[in-house]
């Protein structure tokens, strides 16, 4: 037996597919709430993340939440820092492959939308790269944020070669 959905159905359950699809995602612990105004349903959230591998370092990220949409806006906003002591040792275990390793996702649409969370590792300049970024593109380009943490001064920096 089937059940024709009447016209508008899906608009009104979309909201609690939503939420129940995008339920319990993310691992970022949430300090800050910035609402965008009274007749609005949007706001600022702002995120703290601690790098697993690296606990030295942490990020925090700020994005556009719009509680009744089926999708939130792309913009994001990435500061990183060194908040502890970052060793060698710490440096041994990551990807230091070009394109890095993901350390963070959370679903930003019931349309297969994420924001994603990435750590690189340039040895050259011995600096930790973070980049955040958007798996769908919004206005014509993918977007993104990238900070850095350099490694000078931390106990993992190591002198260059003499020539």
């Amino acid at each position: 037996m089937r059940f024709p959905l009447r016209p508008g159905a899906l608009r009104r359950l979309a909201p609690a597919l939503a939420t129940f699809l995008l339920a319990g995602c993310g691992d970022g612990n949430e300090v800050g709430d910035v609402s965008l105004g009274l007749f609005t349903t949007k706001d600022i959230k702002i995120e703290s993340l601690t790098d697993p591998k690296v606990p030295g370092v942490t990020c925090h990220l700020s994005n556009i939440d719009a509680d009744l949409d089926l999708a939130d806006p792309s913009d994001t906003s990435l500061a990183c820092r060194q908040t502890g002591p970052i060793t060698a040792d710490m440096l041994t275990d990551i990807d230091a492959s070009p394109a890095g390793e993901m350390l963070y996702r959370r679903s930003q649409s019931v349309l297969f939308k994420s924001l994603k969370l990435s750590r690189i590792y340039d040895a050259e300049s011995q600096t930790l790269l973070y980049l955040a970024y958007s798996t769908k593109e919004a206005s014509g380009s993918f977007k993104h944020a990238l900070s850095s943490v350099p490694l000078w001064g931390t106990q993992a920096w190591q002198a260059p070669d003499a020539p």
